[in-house]
């Protein structure tokens, strides 16, 4: 390709792009403001309603997210020895619309988990399925693009989900049970525009033979191991997000605005999500994985020393930024190393080990944070993701 067509191919790329990854984006756009009416607000609402520590919070976090990774293990080699993607992905957005009415009958912390454990078991049958099917239906040279706008489209039902219960919390006196009912109707709409927008694509022939045991995974390549190696790394230095709402609290930020931590992250996050990954399918993948562990560093350290509201929502906005550096970048790239007959699968495992991370990094988080306090939380997480970058650039480098 000429230097003058890649200007050219670049820009066509939003076109190039599917209908069904419009669709896709859609669906968990509004999942996504569902769950984030909820997320929003639940640190709050445990830790001022129902008098639960911050070692509950983060207890209930990583159990929610670890649920869903060993969810998506599942989901995805039924997915690839089914050959079927779109009735998985019906059947996970389904369960995670019909979970938000728990939330608002949990009367104390052990029944909030139990309504973590049910919304994220919802989200891991879906996840696995649906990025193998954005993988399925654009070439490798869209790849980066196509999960950048879906994490995109999702970001902004996440920075929109904390919004809408910030102006519900004003209007309804701080009401959050009406709220968490409330978050069922847009839950309800993404499992419509599924069933209505999404096609599922023809898969290539041997798309059924799913590992039916641990040898089988070799056929995988190391190259997809590394990066599973960079994934999880990641997320033991990247803990639930809940800890940057309770951050805020610390210096003052009101009840009904601590959904707004979510929003300034998510706008970062879905403005950066798109152009960052189709920028990812033209330059060094390696280059932007150490943008990004370099971008979480200066977050850590920015929310550990914020002496006030201002300088946390500039940490808070360089969380985002780094996600959308990482999150896109590293699905497309398991899209690339993993054969398709494989593809949900891979990914399947890429988000148990992500997902086991992130329970042991908010366990460690709240553990913290309750024994010496916020500035500890955030400084070990510097470092760990300094220990990471470094770890990563050695392999990446052989």
């Amino acid at each position: 390709m000429s230097e003058e067509a890649a200007p050219s191919e670049r820009r066509s790329s939003l076109a190039r792009l599917p209908s069904g990854i419009w669709a896709l984006g859609f669906v968990s756009l509004f999942m996504d403001i569902s769950s984030e009416m909820i997320h929003g607000l639940l640190p709050v609402f445990l830790t001022s309603v129902l008098g639960a520590s911050t070692e509950m919070v983060g207890l209930i976090e990583g159990v929610g997210e670890a649920t869903a990774s060993i969810s998506k293990l599942f989901s995805g080699w039924a997915s690839d020895k089914l050959g079927k993607r779109k009735a998985l992905t019906v059947i996970g957005y389904g369960l995670g619309a019909l979970s938000k009415p728990l939330f608002a009958l949990a009367s104390t912390s052990p029944l909030v988990l139990a309504a973590r454990f049910s919304d994220r078991v919802g989200k891991g049958i879906r996840g696995a399925p649906r990025d193998a099917m954005v993988g399925d239906m654009v070439p490798a040279g869209l790849r980066g693009a196509a999960y950048g706008l879906r994490q995109a489209l999702d970001t902004v039902g996440a920075f929109a989900g904390p919004l809408i219960a910030i102006a519900l919390m004003a209007t309804l006196h701080d009401n959050f049970r009406l709220i968490f009912w409330l978050a069922l109707i847009p839950g309800l709409l993404s499992v419509l525009v599924l069933l209505v927008g999404v096609r599922e694509p023809p898969h290539e022939a041997g798309a059924t033979q799913a590992p039916l045991k641990l040898s089988d995974l070799g056929s995988i390549g190391g190259a997809y191991w590394i990066v599973v190696g960079i994934g999880t790394v990641l997320t033991l230095a990247r803990f639930s997000e809940a800890f940057l709402i309770l951050r805020a609290q610390t210096l003052g930020l009101s009840l009904g605005l601590a959904p707004l931590v979510l929003v300034i992250m998510n706008i970062v996050y879905a403005l950066s999500a798109y152009p960052l990954g189709a920028l990812s399918d033209q330059i060094d993948r390696k280059l932007m994985l150490a943008l990004g562990f370099v971008t979480l560093i200066a977050a850590d350290i920015v929310l550990a020393i914020a002496p006030n509201l201002p300088t946390v929502m500039v940490g808070v906005a360089l969380w985002g930024l780094h996600m959308g550096m990482t999150q896109g970048l590293l699905s497309a790239l398991v899209a690339d190393e993993a054969p398709a007959n494989l593809r949900a699968t891979a990914f399947g495992l890429f988000n148990f080990a992500s997902g086991i991370a992130l329970l042991l990094a908010s366990l460690i988080a709240g553990a913290l944070w309750e024994v010496v306090g916020p500035y500890a939380t955030f400084m070990a997480g510097a470092a760990f993701t300094a220990i990471g970058l470094v770890g990563t650039a050695i392999v990446l480098r052989r």
